[in-house]
């Protein structure tokens, strides 16, 4: 069980990396990844031209079950979007507070050793707040 979770960590991680990859390619400056409060987390926080971007990032082993983005369910959104209202109150997120907000998905897929992400761009707009 414990090697099962810690593969799950490692491909979660190397998800991220390469969602930030793409997002810098695409001009993006990452601002945070995996910034939290309290139990409340976001995957990364990045800013473009358009504005700010808080990304979930589902990473999964290929299979025929639900792409990854259709993990990002009514809760996670709700969850995102209360972590995002508390970092545009912090210090650094402040500077940000009437900057465009975009909540996105990045959707990465392994199979055979080799990954595939595909980008959401406003992937959904939170009703929660």
């Amino acid at each position: 069980m414990e090697d099962r979770d810690r593969h799950r960590r490692q491909l979660g991680r190397h998800g991220e990396d390469i969602a930030c990859s793409m997002l810098r390619e695409m001009g993006h400056t990452i601002l945070e990844r995996n910034w939290r409060y309290s139990h409340l987390e976001i995957d990364i926080i990045s800013f473009d031209a358009g504005g700010i971007h808080f990304v979930e990032v589902k990473t999964r082993e290929y299979s025929i079950q639900a792409p990854p983005q259709d993990n990002v369910g009514p809760q996670k959104q709700k969850r995102t979007a209360k972590a995002a209202s508390m970092y545009l109150k912090t210090a650094k997120g402040s500077a940000f507070g009437h900057a465009e907000c975009t909540f996105d998905v990045i959707a990465v897929t392994f199979r055979n050793g080799k990954a595939t992400a595909e980008w959401f761009p406003q992937a959904y707009i939170p009703l929660y707040l």
